[in-house]
C-alpha cells in the first residue's frame, strides 16, 4: 500500500467490510435453513441425559450424572421462537465466518508490515482463530452443560418449586457462556500482543502466578457457580493452562 492516500486506504477497508458482510449474509441464509434440523440434537442437547458429556460422566462412576435428567424449555412470548431462530442463526454464521473475517483483517494490515513482522503476525492471527474455536468447543462440550445441569437441578427448598426455563433464558445463557469461553481463550494472544508492545513480560507473569491462580479460580467459580469440586476443576484447568501458555509465548 505504499503511496496510497488516506482515501485509498478507506476505500480498501470499505471493500474488505463489504466482502465480510456478503459472506456473512450468505452463510446466515444457510444457517437459517439448517437450524431447525440441528436445533434439537445440538443446541437443546444439554437438556437431556442423552448428551454425550452426561453419559461419559455416568460411565466414569459419577452418581449424580447417572440420574435421569430432562428439562422442558418453554416459550412465553409469541415472537420468541422466530426471534430465536434469527438470532441463533446469526451467531452461528458469525462463528463460521470468523476465519474469513480474520483473513480479511490480515489482508488489510499485511501491506503495512515489514517483512520480518509478517510471519509472526500471520501466526498470531491463525493461532487466535484456532484458540477461539477451541474455547467455543470447551464452552459447549463442558462448561455450559455442567453449569446448566447444576442450575436446572438446584432446589432452594424441599422441591415444591418447579423450574420452568424459558427459551429466551436458555438461549441467552447458551450463547453467552460459549462466546465468553471463546473470548477467554484469546488470553495467550492478548499476552503476546502486550508483550510485543513492551507492556507485558515473562518475569511479571511468573512473579504473580500465585495471584493469577486465585483470580482464575474466582473466574471459574463465576462461570460455573457449582459447589462441586469436579466442575470447578474442569473449568479452572483450561484457564490455568492458558495462563501457562501465555508465560511460554511472551518475551522476557
Amino acid at each position: 500500500m505504499a503511496g496510497m492516500t488516506f482515501w485509498d486506504h478507506l476505500e480498501e477497508l470499505r471493500w474488505s467490510i463489504l466482502r465480510v458482510v456478503i459472506a456473512l449474509a450468505v452463510v446466515l441464509v444457510g444457517c437459517f435453513v439448517a437450524l431447525p434440523h440441528i436445533f434439537d440434537p445440538v443446541i437443546l442437547g444439554p437438556t437431556t441425559s442423552d448428551f454425550f458429556l452426561y453419559r461419559w460422566l455416568a460411565l466414569a462412576g459419577l452418581g449424580a450424572a447417572a440420574k435421569p435428567f430432562s428439562v422442558d424449555i418453554i416459550n412465553i412470548n409469541v415472537t420468541a421462537q422466530f426471534v430465536t431462530h434469527i438470532s441463533t442463526a446469526f451467531w452461528l454464521s458469525l462463528v463460521l465466518v470468523f476465519p474469513y473475517l480474520v483473513f480479511e483483517l490480515w489482508r488489510f494490515v499485511r501491506p503495512a508490515l515489514y517483512d520480518n513482522e509478517k510471519k509472526p503476525v500471520r501466526k498470531a492471527f491463525a493461532s487466535g482463530t484456532a484458540l477461539f474455536y477451541i474455547g467455543c468447543a470447551v464452552g459447549y462440550c463442558i462448561v455450559f452443560p455442567l453449569t446448566f445441569r447444576f442450575l436446572a437441578e438446584y432446589q432452594i427448598g424441599a422441591g415444591a418449586i418447579v423450574n420452568q426455563i424459558s427459551l429466551n433464558s436458555y438461549i441467552g445463557n447458551f450463547l453467552g457462556i460459549i462466546f465468553v469461553m471463546g473470548v477467554v481463550f484469546e488470553m495467550p494472544m492478548l499476552a503476546w500482543a502486550l508483550s510485543a508492545l513492551g507492556i507485558l513480560h515473562k518475569d511479571f507473569l511468573k512473579k504473580y502466578r500465585r495471584h493469577a491462580v486465585v483470580v482464575l479460580m474466582a473466574l471459574a467459580a463465576l462461570i460455573t457457580p457449582s459447589g462441586d469440586p469436579f466442575t470447578l476443576t474442569v473449568v479452572f484447568l483450561p484457564l490455568y493452562l492458558l495462563y501457562e501458555l501465555s508465560i511460554a509465548i511472551v518475551k522476557k
